[in-house]
């Protein structure tokens, strides 16, 4: 007799269609019938060969999970009959290249390419220029950026076809997702960073109303996974020509409001290379730090918003150029093109990726030769940063600007810090306003991202007399104070020469006993003041009571020599004001062990970094 088998439905559906009648033969793989639950279909194949003798149920009826569906036979003696295969389109052959929807997918993505659109990219090259997708790749680790919102276009249809706006208009002018920087150096995780970029070759670069909502996307994604932001910033600002939206002003779009509330929360870099105007400026004005290349120009506003507002006519090179932007503070780091632009994105971003384990050294006995033996004579404190410094990671930030005091981004041993250093080379390193803006936020800057604050003191006090007080020195330089006493960030104090006043106390986070710890180089001098002016002040009489001319002269300087010894490093280290005198040679082991000993950053809420 031959051996019957009975399939069985295995879940409740509704019968489609029959593929088998009964006498039919089948084999391995055949489909037998369809069934629909859900809204979706389920193909039921037959695994071994058989005869079909009976079906239980007509297409059109409902089955329940075990019902019946089919009796066979078996037609071998191997044979066990027919049983369902779930399996998809078990046996089927793969087609010959993708799919037809695949297939629409690579063809539509295409358009996105720099490939697609030679012309465009030839015109962007001529410039000396690199497209956005070219700056993007050479940031990221090779392979990792993830792109959103390729696929869309400008919110033009309404005058323009579907295919100019697939080929004309990729991506809506910017590009944005999330890729890796630094990966080799710190690890896949902390390497994760947000990336957007303007498409200056789409538009102008200009921000369409699709290329906001990529934003907010991406904004929402930093902020809520702690991801590092870079804006790659180069564009026109506002388009006027995006007609699908039912929108008047647009003056209630939430990009600006949301990359402003990443200040503080994650580090934000902006790089602007070209032309950065209006909305776009905006939005670099709001990153922690802007690279931007010599060619760069900058402004709230383009030619035509400044000839809108009757405040005539200029060309683009005339409006916010980098000389400008870099000798106001605008610009932290000005490179020459945008090669170098990437490569100080990278270096920036670095520090807020951890420590690294290789590191090399600087020849640190070259400390002991950094400060003159004659203390009248000016000298570089920038080779004291790179004497502490590990070979190749001093960043400076804001060179061209408020030249009183250096400011600049380090490793100490692979660890990362934030260097201030006094520059006797301006106005005997006496701390102006502009020094002091520069100063205190920097200060905010590494408080808000956990870095280490090391000070390398060499001022006189504050800047003083009228023409300093009418720029509103008293609010400026406050703000050092205010900053440092904010900080929960570790700080210390190295006196490599004069530590005076007011001054010197800023520069020591508010007091000498502020710091973790302050130490000063033997050729460390102190006072409340500078020496010789309170010499003239506190011993006026004794000196008057002089005739004028070499005994004043010999008493004076008597009283001069008698307050520097009393203000000298050594007798200073012996009343406990600072905490060592050491040789400058040893003062890269001191930060280090510091560094290593000292409290992380304590945790809190956010804390803001000013713009300026």
């Amino acid at each position: 007799m031959p051996r019957m088998t009975e399939l069985r439905s295995p879940l409740q559906a509704q019968i489609v269609q029959w593929l088998v009648q009964p006498g039919d033969t089948v084999a391995a793989g055949d489909l037998l019938l369809v069934l629909e639950a859900m809204k979706m279909e389920h193909e039921l194949r037959a695994t071994t060969p058989g005869r079909v003798r009976e079906l239980r149920f007509a297409a059109g009826e409902t089955v329940n999970e075990g019902d019946v569906l089919l009796i066979s036979e078996q037609t071998t003696a191997a044979d066990t009959g027919l049983q369902p295969d779930l399996t998809p389109n078990p046996g089927v052959k793969a087609p010959v290249g993708p799919r037809a929807d695949l297939q629409r997918v690579h063809d539509r993505h295409a358009f996105t390419a720099d490939a697609s659109r030679p012309d465009a990219v030839a015109k962007r090259h001529a410039l000396g220029l690199r497209t956005a997708r070219e700056n993007i790749a050479d940031l990221c680790d090779e392979g990792s950026f993830i792109e959103y919102g390729a696929l869309a276009v400008a919110a033009q249809a309404g005058r323009r076809s579907a295919d100019d706006l697939v080929r004309n208009t990729p991506a809506d002018g910017m590009v944005t997702g999330i890729g890796s920087v630094n990966a080799a150096q710190v690890g896949a995780e902390a390497a994760r960073a947000v990336v957007m970029a303007y498409d200056a070759t789409v538009l102008a670069g200009t921000q369409g109303m699709r290329n906001h909502q990529k934003t907010d996307r991406l904004l929402g994604v930093a902020l809520q996974q702690k991801l590092p932001v870079v804006l790659f910033a180069e564009g026109g600002g506002g388009r006027p020509g995006d007609t699908d939206m039912p929108i008047v002003a647009g003056l209630h779009v939430s990009t600006f409001a949301s990359f402003a509330r990443l200040n503080g929360q994650v580090p934000v870099v902006g790089v602007a290379a070209g032309r950065c105007f209006a909305g776009n400026a905006a939005l670099l004005g709001c990153c922690d730090v802007i690279i931007a290349t010599r060619g760069s120009n900058i402004g709230m506003g383009g030619p035509a918003m400044v000839e809108g507002g009757g405040l005539g006519v200029y060309r683009p090179e005339q409006i916010g150029p980098s000389e400008v932007q870099h000798g106001n503070g605008v610009i932290d780091v000005l490179v020459d093109d945008e090669a170098a632009a990437v490569a100080a994105a990278r270096h920036y971003l670095s520090f807020f990726q951890g420590c690294t384990r290789e590191w090399t050294g600087p020849e640190v006995s070259a400390l002991r030769d950094v400060v003159p033996e004659n203390r009248l004579r000016v000298y570089d404190t920038r080779q004291a940063m790179a004497g502490v410094a590990d070979a190749g990671s001093l960043l400076p930030l804001r060179a061209g600007f408020g030249p009183g005091i250096h400011t600049a981004l380090a490793r100490i041993e692979g660890r990362p810090v934030g260097l201030l250093a006094s520059n006797p080379q301006h106005l005997g390193g006496a701390i102006d306003a502009d020094a002091a803006d520069k100063a205190a936020r920097f200060m905010q800057l590494c408080n808000a991202h956990g870095l280490p604050l090391i000070s390398l003191v060499d001022t006189p006090g504050f800047m003083v007399g009228p023409d300093t007080e009418a720029q509103a020195q008293v609010r400026h330089v406050s703000r050092l104070f205010i900053a440092a006493a904010h900080l929960r960030v570790p700080l210390f104090s190295v006196v490599l020469r004069k530590g005076y006043g007011l001054g010197a106390m800023a520069m020591c986070a508010g007091g000498f006993h502020s710091p973790v710890f302050t130490v000063a180089w033997p050729t460390g001098e102190f006072g409340a003041m500078g020496l010789e002016g309170a010499v003239r002040l506190g011993y006026r009489k004794e000196l008057e009571a002089q005739p004028e001319g070499p005994a004043r002269e010999a008493l004076y300087q008597q009283l001069v020599d008698r307050q520097y010894a009393a203000g000298s490093a050594l007798n200073m280290a012996a009343t406990l004001e600072i905490d060592a005198v050491i040789d400058p040679a040893d003062t890269r082991a001191w930060l280090a062990r510091g560094l290593a000993s000292a409290a992380p950053a304590s945790p809190g809420a956010s804390r803001a970094i000013d713009t300026w």
